[in-house]
């Protein structure tokens, strides 16, 4: 357990998504206006997508097309995945943008018909009109 606190506090990185992702969580069960909680999912989405952005970093690698000797497998018998990126977290990084957008969008037309039927974004007031 320690040596995990130990590794989380050597990447500062990781710190700072999980106080992005807390802070945006706290925006959402605090605030009554709706427009702040879509904020707050905004943030918790955003974290997670620099997760995933930090996960896939790494250094002096390239993409996983074999060129050169390795293509030929007859010549190279062993691939050293070391050498080569996995495109699976920039693909979720991907799918997640466009999720978030998408989440984002119908949220927000949402947001707006409930304010046009009943004229406040406040949660609390909203509840007490429709019961």
């Amino acid at each position: 357990m320690i040596e995990h606190i130990v590794a989380g506090l050597q990447r500062p990185n990781f710190i700072v998504f999980v106080i992005l992702f807390l802070w945006g969580i706290f925006i959402m069960v605090a605030h009554a206006n709706l427009v702040k909680k879509l904020i707050g999912m905004y943030l918790v989405q955003t974290s997670v997508i620099f997760l995933l952005v930090t996960f896939s970093a790494k250094s002096q690698a390239t993409v996983p097309i074999l060129q050169g000797p390795d293509a030929v497998q007859s010549v190279s018998p062993t691939i050293d995945p070391d050498q080569y990126s996995n495109p699976l977290p920039h693909v979720l990084t991907l799918t997640a943008i466009v999720v978030q957008v998408a989440t984002l969008g119908v949220s927000l037309a949402l947001v707006k018909a409930i304010y046009r039927e009943y004229g406040s974004l406040d949660e609390d007031e909203l509840l007490q009109r429709i019961e």
